[in-house]
C-alpha cells in the first residue's frame, strides 16, 4: 500500500491517464477518510451492517443476532471440503500423523500463553493481550494515527515492521483451529476470541499500521474466514461477537478494493488483495458488495496470470519465495470455484501446472527449495509445521488436483496442507497415485532463465541450479545481484546455497549485505555486486544476463552464459558449466577486461559444513568432507591469489540467520582471466586433479578410484595435449575422456567435428555434440555408428 506524503507532489512523468486517476482516487479517498467524511473510516452499526446486506438478505435478518445462527446453518457457500467432515478430517489426521498431534496442541499452548514464532523469530511476547502496534525486536510501536501517515519503510518508526504484520495477519488463528478440533478444549477458541476482540478495540477503522497495507488486510481478512469456519460451533463465538467480525470483514473488503496495489506494487501485493476479495465476495454472498468484491478479484488474479507467471512457469520477480506464493494463491483460488460449483478457465489450469512444474524442478534431493531472490518469510496460511524452505506442500496439494504421480514423486508423502484443503478424500486421491520420477532430469527455464543441472531423482543425486535469468521486472523490488550463481546439493547433500535474504527494512547494511553478488556463489570484480542496490527495493543499476549456449544429454549437461554487470569497470563476465552427471561439475569463468582488476570466487556452505583450504601444486583447494556424509572437493586453477575461509551468514527464514562458513578466492588479474573450477562429490579417498600442459586451450586431469578422466577446454582452432603417455588433439570446445587402465571408456565431445587419440584413432562429429560408452557398445571396443574411424 502506498504512504501518502502530501507534502510533496507526485512526480507524474510517464504515468499513464489511468495510473494518474487511479492515484488521484486514492490520493482523495485517504484524505476524505482523515478528514473524517467517509463511512469507511467509522465502524457501523447494527442498523448500517443489515443495510450492506443484498435485499435478499437483508429482509430476512431482523436483527444482527440472526447472522450468526444463519452462518452455522447454510450450507452455501461451500468452504473448503475439510469443514464438511470433522470429524473424518480429525480421524485422518490423527492415522497418519499420530506424532504430530501433540505438536500441534503443544504449539497452540504457547499461543495461548502469549509466545510467538513469527517469521525467523523464535518466543516473541508481545504482551497478554498483544500489543497489536509493536515491534518487539527493536521495541518500537508504531504511531496510532491514520495509515497514510505512517512510513512504515522508515525502520526509525516502526523497527521492522514485517514482524509486528506477520502478527497481525492473524494467520495464527489456524493454530488454535487444528488445536481446538484435535482436544474440543475451549482453551483454544477463548484466546481466538480474546485475540480477535482486543484486535478490533486496538486497531479502529483506518488508524495504524495495520491498516497501511492492502495485501495485510487482506491477509487477515481471509484468516478471519478460516477462524471462524474452525470455531463455528464453539459457544464462545457469540452473536454480536460475530456481527461485529462482519463489520470489520466489510470494511476490509472495503479498504481493499478502494486501495488495491494496481501500480503501486503489482506483483503478489497485488494478486494477493484479489484472492482476498475473492474469498470475501465468494464467502459473504450476504453482502451487496459481494458480487462486485469477488468479480474484481477474479479479474484481476485472471488478468495477472499471463504477466505473472512466464511462458515456462517462472514467476516473473525471479524469487523461489513469492513463486511459492503465487501458487498457493492460484491454488485458492481454483478450489473455491470448484468447491462452490463455477467453471474453471483452462488457462488458470495451464498455469499453475506450470508453476508447480517449475516448484518440481527446482527441489532439491533432500527436498528443500533454494531461496532465489527475496524471501519475506510469510505464508498464505500456515497449515502444516514445515521448514521455511520446504514447499513440498504445494506439490502434494497438486499431485491430488491434477493427478500427477511425479508430484506425488517428488513431494514424499501427502501433506498435512492437503487434508485440510482438499478434505480426506483429497489424501486419498493421492494415496491412488502411482508415484514416478520426474520425466528426465535437467530442465531449462529460458523464460525465467534457470537452468537445473541433476543427474537422478534419488535422495543421493547431484543437484546444480543456476540463475541466467532477468534480474526482475518493474523496480525489481525483490531481487538480488545473483545473475551467473549457483546452488549446488553432492550426492543428495545441499553444500552450496543462496544465503538468503534475512530482512527488508530492518537493517540498511543487513539488507545491501544479503543482497550483494558477494553473499552468492557468484564471481565479483573489484569488491562490486553485478547490480547495485539504491535502498531496500530499489536498484541504481541492473546486470542484463544472456544464455548463449544450453544442451542437455542423459551423460552430460553444458550451460554457458554471460551478463554485463561489470561494464562499469571496463569488464565482462562469461560463466560455463560442464556437468558429467553421476560424477562432477567444470566450471569455467572467463573475464574480459582492460587493467588491473581484483577478482574473486565465492563458495557460501550450508551453517553444518566444515570447509577446508589448502594449496596442491597450481590448485587452490577447497574441501568439505564430513564424516559419515557426503562432501565437496573443489579445485581451482587458473590465477595466483589467495584462499580464504571465513565466517559468514545463512538466513534460512526472513529475521533469522545462522553462522556459516563461506571461501573466497581473490586474484589480482590484469587484461582478464580464465578461471577453471571443478567441484567433485567426494568419494571415500580424495582426488587427484592436476592441470596439464596444452596448444591452443586448457587441459586437466582427474585420477580417482582407479579412473582416468582428461578434460579438454578450447577455444583455439586445434588443441593439442599429451598426458600419461597418450596423445590427443581436438578442435572441439569441450572434450571429456575417460580411461579405465589403458582403455579408452568412455568420450563426451562437444561443439567440434574431430578428436584423435594417439594419432591412430580420429573420431568426427556428426552433430551438435556426442556421448559414447564404449564399454556398453554392441561391439565390445569398437566404435558407435554415430562415430567414424579413420
Amino acid at each position: 500500500m502506498i504512504v501518502l506524503r502530501f507534502n510533496k507532489l507526485k512526480k507524474v512523468r510517464g504515468k499513464s491517464p489511468n495510473e494518474l486517476r487511479g492515484r488521484a482516487a486514492q490520493y482523495l479517498a485517504a484524505l476524505s477518510e482523515r478528514w473524517g467524511l467517509s463511512s469507511h473510516a467509522r465502524l457501523p452499526s447494527d442498523r448500517q451492517l443489515i443495510r450492506a446486506l443484498n435485499g435478499e438478505t437483508s429482509g430476512q435478518i431482523r436483527s444482527t443476532e440472526n447472522l450468526l445462527s444463519r452462518f452455522k446453518t447454510s450450507r452455501v457457500p461451500r468452504f473448503f471440503a475439510a469443514f464438511e467432515c470433522p470429524e473424518e478430517t480429525v480421524a485422518e489426521f490423527r492415522r497418519r500423523w499420530p506424532q504430530k498431534e501433540e505438536e500441534a496442541i503443544a504449539r497452540a499452548r504457547r499461543i495461548v500463553a502469549g509466545r510467538f514464532d513469527l517469521l525467523g523469530h523464535r518466543d516473541l511476547n508481545f504482551g497478554d493481550p498483544p500489543d497489536w502496534h509493536l515491534e518487539p525486536s527493536s521495541g518500537k510501536r508504531a504511531p496510532r494515527v491514520h495509515w497514510s501517515k505512517i512510513d512504515y519503510l522508515d525502520a526509525s518508526v516502526a523497527g521492522d515492521k514485517k514482524i509486528t504484520w506477520e502478527l497481525n495477519r492473524h494467520q495464527y488463528f489456524a493454530v488454535l483451529g487444528r488445536a481446538y478440533w484435535l482436544t474440543r478444549d475451549e482453551i483454544f477458541a477463548q484466546t481466538f476470541v480474546k485475540h480477535l476482540t482486543s484486535w478490533m478495540e486496538a486497531n479502529p477503522p483506518k488508524i495504524g499500521i495495520n491498516w497501511a497495507s492492502s495485501l495485510e488486510v487482506a491477509f487477515r481478512a481471509i484468516s478471519w474466514l478460516w477462524a471462524l469456519h474452525f470455531f463455528k460451533d464453539s459457544p464462545s463465538l457469540t452473536p454480536d461477537l460475530f456481527a461485529r467480525t462482519l463489520k470489520y470483514l466489510y470494511l476490509h473488503g472495503r479498504h481493499i478494493e478502494t486501495y488495491l496495489s494496481t501500480y503501486f506494487s503489482p506483483n503478489t501485493h497485488l494478486t494477493g488483495e484479489a484472492l482476498g476479495l475473492f474469498y470475501l465476495g465468494t464467502l459473504l454472498p450476504e453482502f451487496s458488495c459481494a458480487a462486485r468484491w469477488k468479480a474484481k478479484g477474479e479479474a484481476i488474479l485472471m488478468r495477472e496470470l499471463d504477466r505473472h507467471v512466464r511462458p515456462d512457469g517462472v514467476y516473473f520477480e525471479q524469487s523461489s519465495y513469492y513463486h511459492r506464493y503465487t501458487t498457493d494463491f492460484y491454488t485458492h483460488f481454483l478450489l473455491l470455484k470448484k468447491r462452490n460449483g463455477e467453471k474453471v478457465p483452462a488457462i488458470l489450469e495451464e498455469k499453475l501446472t506450470a508453476l508447480l512444474d517449475h516448484l518440481m524442478a527446482i527441489t532439491r534431493p533432500d527436498g528443500t527449495t533454494p531461496l532465489f531472490g527475496d524471501d519475506d518469510g510469510g505464508r498464505l496460511l500456515i497449515l502444516d509445521q514445515r521448514a521455511p524452505d520446504d514447499f513440498r506442500s504445494a506439490l502434494s496439494n497438486g499431485a491430488a488436483i491434477f493427478g500427477r504421480g511425479d508430484y506425488k514423486f517428488v513431494a514424499g508423502e501427502a501433506a498435512e496442507e492437503t487434508l485440510w484443503l482438499l478434505g480426506p478424500e483429497g489424501l486419498r486421491a493421492v494415496d491412488r497415485l502411482e508415484p514416478h520420477a520426474p520425466e528426465g532430469t535437467s530442465r531449462a527455464f529460458t523464460s525465467g532463465g534457470y537452468y537445473v543441472l541433476r543427474d537422478g531423482w534419488t535422495q543421493d543425486a547431484n543437484y546444480m541450479l543456476i540463475d541466467c535469468g532477468p534480474h526482475g521486472v518493474l523496480n525489481c523490488g525483490h531481487a538480488h545481484a545473483d545473475v551467473l550463481a549457483f546452488d549446488l546439493a553432492a550426492r543428495g547433500r545441499t553444500l552450496l546455497v543462496d544465503p538468503g535474504t534475512y530482512t527488508y527494512t530492518g537493517s540498511d547494511l543487513e539488507r545491501r549485505r544479503f543482497r550483494s553478488s558477494a553473499m552468492h556463489n557468484a564471481l565479483t570484480i573489484d569488491g562490486l555486486s553485478s547490480s547495485e542496490p539504491d535502498g531496500p527495493f530499489t536498484w541504481k543499476s541492473i546486470a542484463r544476463a544472456r544464455a548463449i549456449e544450453w544442451i542437455s544429454d542423459q551423460r552430460f549437461d553444458l550451460f554457458e552464459g554471460e551478463h554485463d554487470g561489470y561494464e562499469s569497470v571496463g569488464a565482462q563476465h562469461r560463466r560455463s558449466v560442464f556437468f558429467l552427471k553421476g560424477d562432477y561439475w567444470i566450471m569455467r569463468d572467463l573475464v574480459s577486461a582492460a587493467g588491473d582488476h581484483l577478482c574473486a570466487l565465492h563458495f557460501h556452505f550450508v551453517p553444518d559444513a566444515s570447509p577446508t583450504v589448502e594449496r596442491e601444486g597450481d590448485a587452490f583447494v577447497i574441501r568439505e568432507s564430513a564424516r559419515g556424509r557426503a562432501g565437496i572437493e573443489i579445485f581451482i586453477f587458473g590465477a595466483e591469489g589467495e584462499l580464504r575461509c571465513e565466517d559468514s551468514w545463512v538466513s534460512r527464514c526472513y529475521g533469522a540467520r545462522e553462522r556459516a562458513k563461506t571461501v573466497r578466492f581473490e586474484a589480482r588479474i590484469r587484461d582478464g582471466v580464465e578461471l577453471v573450477t571443478l567441484l567433485i562429490p567426494q568419494t571415500e579417498e580424495r582426488s587427484i586433479v592436476r592441470e596439464v600442459e596444452c596448444h591452443g586451450g586448457r587441459a586437466f586431469e582427474i585420477v580417482s578410484d582407479a579412473k582416468r578422466d582428461v578434460v579438454l577446454i578450447g577455444e583455439a582452432e586445434r588443441l593439442k595435449v599429451s598426458t600419461n603417455g597418450r596423445r590427443m588433439e581436438t578442435d572441439c570446445r569441450w572434450a571429456w575422456l575417460r580411461f579405465v587402465g589403458e582403455e579408452l571408456a568412455e568420450v563426451v565431445l562437444v561443439a567440434g567435428s574431430e578428436l584423435t587419440v594417439d594419432g591412430d584413432r580420429r573420431f568426427s562429429v556428426e552433430d551438435r555434440f556426442y556421448t559414447s560408452d564404449f564399454r556398453r557398445s554392441s561391439a565390445g571396443k569398437g566404435i558407435p555408428s554415430q562415430l567414424v574411424a579413420e
